[in-house]
């Protein structure tokens, strides 16, 4: 099952949340990707993420009826104000044995979908996918928007790809809409070297 990580992170945010540290420029050697970190963002700690995991996992295997083997590895997580994350990790997935990968991101985003639904059923949720090219690279990108019945609003959108034999996922969540453009402009200039 691909990136079952992403929907950790996506349902534990919208139902809560919660970290520390800014850094400017980030390189990730398994990727060979680089990317600035936006200004004023803080590290997320692995204690406050393991809760955030936990909560979200609990969500999800209420949803699929099933628990849920997360394998995936962080890359980052920042964070700016409670409601405005930008998270990255990647996890094995060999087509051989987990399928066809379109196949499964549908699944994923039909998963995320579902599970927002069914958590959050006074939510008016919206949900697009298409592919978009970062670097000329293309990645698998699912886009939900979800109106509270208090008229706030949260947007999520998950740019995936595989590499070899590893689903790179990258997440940006966000309430506060100037912070989700600077995390998409930081995402979409950020560059990944052959």
């Amino acid at each position: 099952m691909k990136s079952i990580f992403s929907i950790l992170f996506s349902l534990f945010i919208c139902f809560n949340i919660y970290a520390q540290n800014s850094g400017t420029e980030f390189y990730s050697p398994d990727f060979k990707w680089k990317i600035q970190i936006p200004e004023g963002f803080e590290k997320v700690n692995s204690e406050e993420w393991a809760k955030m995991q936990g909560k979200g996992e609990q969500a999800l295997e209420k949803t699929v009826g099933q628990d849920v083997i997360n394998h995936s590895k962080t890359i980052f997580i920042v964070k700016s104000g409670n409601f405005n994350y930008l998270e990255t990790n990647y996890q094995p997935f060999d087509t051989k044995t987990d399928g066809n990968y379109e196949e499964a991101n549908k699944f994923v985003n039909d998963i995320v979908y579902k599970s927002f639904k069914e958590n959050m059923p006074d939510a008016k949720i919206t949900n697009t996918t298409t592919k978009e090219k970062i670097n000329n690279l293309i990645f698998y990108k699912s886009s939900f928007k979800i109106l509270m019945p208090n008229n706030m609003t949260m947007e999520m959108i998950m740019f995936s790809r595989l590499f070899g034999k590893k689903e790179f996922t990258l997440n940006i969540m966000f309430m506060d809409p100037e912070k989700g453009e600077e995390m998409l402009n930081v995402w979409k200039n950020s560059t990944f070297s052959n």
